[in-house]
This record gives structure tokens, sequence and C-alpha cells, in this order.
């Protein structure tokens, strides 16, 4: 039975609450003193902790802070009245989990702490995975605590067992698909065998089925020795088809073929051959779209997607990026005998505004060209490539623009484009002034003078 702690300092709240969890057969602890919280989050192992903002002379953010200290993984959902959005992404900053206003449903109570508690369950069972699998989890770059992420980490975790298990991983380019089929791979039964690898997409199609299937000597007028395939080299562990969604239609029919039978016969060959694999693929593409294309076939698809796994963008889990600054930061420092070591504030909100299109492979890139060329111990906004901060232009870069025969009114074009270049500026940084000024590289007074002049706002 999961441990609820319910600190308020409004018995009424209180009562409230434990009748609700109490309903969904939670076991409710409730207190209105913080200090009795931070007692009982380090005795009675609290699985979640609901947490007023407001607790008289107290903040809840500074009762956060030490019931985070008392216990790094409790998950923490902060209940206010009096909240604002500044003090929501302050405790979001320093841990919590969610957020939510007083007043509330008991609908939205049940919801918020049904997600958390799911959060927590996930989290403690890739922790024990970790441990359990020798950590080969831990040592690939499939790092971070977002629940995207621990889904994923539970899906593979529990197809691993099943050896012979087909699966199909789907996700953006970049999103880390190889390093899934390996997790798989590592953690199932077939892991002291090979793990064969191939892009489908990198061979034209003769070349890719001779990689696959193999050939017998005097197949075709190079074939002057026998070849074994990929597929027949993989026999009793895992082989992983990369790009899966490019490859041929004709080879899609042979592929068919090994998963239906469990047989493959070289070129050339005359007879079919035992194998014993786990066939496990992957696709950045659309593949029912692919198949509404006719360049896919259907069956081939319900044949590799007995067990899907989709891999979110980064952009959908940014609590991620954190996480994984900090894996290539490391890594990358020692790498290179650097002693880079953290990111700074501006850099880091700047990093977690960006989208991210290339996902976790543009990350790794980013902190490993920025490790190479600079020696400092902090990574500030100005080391980050110029896409980043909002695919600025270069400043060598030159001007173009037509001028009509009617001539132009150069003073009302000139602030035209000085308006747009500061709103777009304050959108970057979430309109600070003190950033944005930094960002133009115009004096602060100044920035405000022309903040009122084109009637825009702006934060201190």
């Amino acid at each position: 039975m999961e441990k609820i702690l319910i600190v308020d300092d409004e018995a009424f709240i209180r009562e409230n609450l434990e009748r609700i969890l109490a309903e969904d057969g939670f076991r409710p602890f409730s207190t209105g003193s913080s200090e009795e919280a931070v007692r009982l989050v380090g005795e009675e192992e609290i699985d979640l902790v609901l947490l007023d903002l407001n607790l008289g002379a107290r903040s809840g953010l500074d009762v956060l802070r030490e019931l985070r200290e008392v216990d790094p993984e409790v998950l923490v959902i902060i209940i206010t009245g009096y909240g604002t959005v500044e003090s929501a992404v302050e405790a979001l900053k320093l841990g919590a989990y969610d957020y939510i206003k007083k007043p509330f449903k008991a609908d939205a109570i049940h919801l918020i702490v049904r997600l958390a508690l799911e959060t927590q369950n996930l989290r403690r069972e890739v922790r024990h995975l970790k441990r359990e699998g020798g950590g080969q989890l831990a040592s690939n770059e499939m790092i971070g605590s977002s629940p995207q992420l621990l889904q994923v980490f539970r899906q593979l975790q529990e197809v691993a067992k099943h050896e012979n298990a087909t699966v199909l991983i789907t996700g953006e380019s970049g999103t880390g698909k190889e390093l899934v089929a390996r997790a798989i791979h590592n953690l199932s039964p077939r892991k002291d065998r090979p793990f064969v690898e191939i892009n489908c997409g990198s061979l034209p199609f003769n070349l890719l089925e001779t990689e696959l299937f193999g050939h017998e000597r005097g197949a075709f007028t190079d074939a002057k020795t026998r070849k074994i395939g990929l597929i027949e080299e993989s026999n009793g562990g895992t082989v992983f088809l990369d790009e899966i969604g490019e490859m041929d239609l004709n080879l899609q029919v042979k592929l068919l073929r090994v998963l239906e039978d469990r047989k493959i016969r070289r070129l050339g060959g005359v007879r079919n051959l035992d194998i014993d694999v786990r066939v496990i693929a992957a696709t950045n593409r659309d593949l029912k779209q692919a198949i509404e294309e006719k360049v896919f076939r259907e069956d081939l698809f319900y044949r590799l997607n007995v067990f899907p796994i989709h891999v979110p963008p980064l952009r959908d889990r940014r609590e991620d990026i954190a996480h994984l600054l900090d894996f290539f930061l490391k890594r990358f420092s020692r790498e290179f005998n650097k002693k880079m070591r953290d990111v700074s504030r501006p850099a880091l909100d700047l990093l977690m505004r960006y989208h991210w299109p290339g996902n976790v492979r543009e990350l790794r890139n980013v902190v490993e060209r920025i490790c190479i060329m600079h020696n400092s111990e902090i990574i500030t906004p100005e080391m980050l490539p110029g896409e980043i901060w909002g695919d600025a232009p270069r400043r060598d870069a030159p001007f173009s623009f037509e001028i009509p025969p009617e001539g132009i009114l150069l003073e009302e074009m000139v602030n035209e484009v000085e308006k747009e270049l500061i709103a777009k500026a304050l959108q970057i940084t979430g309109g600070n002034v003190a950033k944005t000024s930094r960002l133009l590289n115009v004096p602060r007074g100044t920035l405000r003078y022309k903040l009122e002049k084109y009637d825009l706002s702006g934060d201190e």
C-alpha cells in the first residue's frame, strides 16, 4: 500500500485529501508542520508528498528542498491557492513532480496521484533493471528520468525476457533506436550470442541481399568464395535491421519468409538452413503511410510489429536534457582532457528551449564540439551554435534587399526591422530584459528606451 503524506496548514484541506486518498486504497499521513513532514519522510518511506506552497511563516519551496535532501527520490506535488507561474516553475526546477491549484476537484487529485505513483514505480523498476542488468542501460546514452523514457525502459525490460519476440522500434533519427535494440539484446537470454547490425538504407538491393543472406561460390560473376550472411552469422543471437523502411520490396519478401519459416537460403544455394535469431527492426518512417504508397509490404509490417516500441523525440522529454548534458560533459571532458564541468543558467535556458531536430545525437555533437573548441569550466551562451540562439543570421552574412522603383521610407523600414529583431530576441529570452540586452549587444538602458518606443514589454 503506497504511503502519501499531506502537508497543509489548513485542517479541512488535510481531512478532505485524506478521505480522497483513502478511497483509492492509499495510506495517508497528514501534518501541518514542516518539521513533522521532514521527519515522516525520513522515517516512513513515503512514496508521494502533497505539499502546500504556503505553510504559515514557512515557504513550501524551502520545505521541498529539505524533503529532497532527506529523500532525493520522493515525488512531491505542490498544492497552493496563491500560486503564480513563477512559483510553479521554481517548484518544478527544485524537483517537484507537478503543480495543482486550490480549489481542486477530487477527480483531479485521483488522476495526478495515480500518474505520479506510476512514474515512481517506473523509476524504481529502472533502478532495479540497471542493477540486475549489470549496468547495460547506464553505460550508454539512454539517460534520463522522464515518464516517456521510463516507459521505454519498462517495455524493453519486458520484451527482453521473451527471446523470440520480434520488435519494431520507431522514432525520429537520433533518438537512440539502436541503443534500445542493444539494451534488449544485452538483457535477454541471448546476451552471450552475437548482436549483428545492418543499415538497410545504406546498400543497394543486390549488395544488401548478399550481406543478409550470403552466397555460395559461383552464385554470380564475382562470387569466388562462399560468403556467410549476417542473418546466419547472428544465429543464436539478435539481428538488428536499422532503417527497415528503406528495404527494397523484393528483399522484403525474402525477409518475410525468414520470419515465418525461420529458415534462410544463401544466394546460389540449393538447401534451406535453419536459423534461431531474434529480429529487431527500426525505422524513422511512417510504415503505415509507406504501405499506402505501395513501398512497404503490409504482411511484413504485421510480422515485424509484434512488440512495438516508440522512442520519443528529445523535444518531448526536455526534462532529460540536463541529465544528458551532464553525461556528455563528463564523457568528453575526460576524453579531451578538459575541465568543462557545468552549464551556465542562461546557456541551459537556451538548450532547454531549442527544438532539437537531431535529437540526442545533435545534443551529443554540440557538447563534443564545445569541449573540443573551449577550455573553460562552464558552458556559456556564446559557445552555443547559432541555431540554438534561434536561427539568428551570421554577423558576417551580407544583408540583401531590393529597393523598388518608387523608393522606400528608410527610417520607417529601419524601425520595423529593429522592432522585429527586438521582439524575436525577447521571445528567445522569455522576455528577460537583461538577457535580451546581452543577446542584442545593446546597453540595458538603450533597450528599455526601444521597448517603450515600440510598445514592447519585458521583465527585469
